[in-house]
Order: structure tokens, then sequence, then C-alpha cells
């Protein structure tokens, strides 16, 4: 048996509608969004009776998914938002943008903030980590022609 994909990758947030919102002016699409609950789901994850706001966004070329999950019942109990970037655990989502700077003056807007600088690695990428909603850690990579 092979893989056949990468499904998605979860984010939990406290602010969905701002979470959409960041997501959105990066350039990804609001595929659909439901509140998960139910005995079943509970099994899936170890938490037993959940309740659970997710929006699902979806990149332009319909490739790769991110889940936006708001935990209702239980409350969040741990928080990483303020991680560095050498914690131990998933770090962060690279998106590939077309221009770094527009796609930056776009973000900053919304509240984004530069972690170190935005950097270019030899002739192929220029890169950038920001700290998105609610502190998430996200990677901006124009590669260059």
């Amino acid at each position: 048996m092979a893989l056949k994909r990468m499904d998605n990758v979860g984010i939990v947030v406290e602010d969905m509608a701002a979470a959409i919102d960041f997501f959105r002016e990066i350039g990804l699409e609001l595929e659909g969004q439901a509140t998960i609950e139910g005995e079943w789901a509970g099994r899936v994850t170890g938490l037993g009776g959940q309740r659970v706001e997710i929006a699902m966004m979806r990149t332009p070329d319909g490739h790769s998914r991110l889940e936006l999950s708001r935990f209702l019942v239980p409350l969040v109990v741990a928080d990483h938002r303020n991680a560095p970037v050498n914690a131990l655990g998933y770090l962060r989502v690279m998106f590939a943008v077309d221009d770094i700077d527009e796609t930056l003056e776009r973000l900053f807007k919304r509240g984004a903030q530069l972690v170190g600088e935005v950097v270019q690695y030899k002739d192929a990428y220029r890169l950038c980590y920001i700290r998105g909603p609610e502190g998430l850690l996200i990677g901006l990579a124009q590669e260059l022609s």
C-alpha cells in the first residue's frame, strides 16, 4: 500500500474569523466551515465529548489544505504561540508566494510581524518567517527565476 497524499495541516486558533482572514490574505481559499462534535470525534482525538469549529482552507492549486480548529469543548490546555523557531514539535507552515514584499505589505496590515528579516538564499529564493494571528509562525518563500 502506498501513500496517496498529505491531506492537511491542522492549526488550533482562538479567533477563527481573524485566522480565516489572515490566510485568505496569503491566498488560501475557504473551502468550508463546520462544527465537529459527537462521540465518534472524541474517539479519534482521545478528548472524549469534544465540540470544535473547523474551517478548511485550500491552496489555489487545490493540492494542499490547512485545517483551522477552534476548540469549544474541551478548552485549550497548552499554548505554543511564542515558542522560538528551534522549539521541538511542529514548527511552521511555509507558503510559496509570487512577490514576498507585496505579500508582507498586505499581511502587516493584518498584524503580521517579521521574525528576523527577509533574506536571499543564493540565486534561488527570498525567504522570511513572520508571526501571524495569535503568534502563529508562518514562512514565506519567493522563488527567484
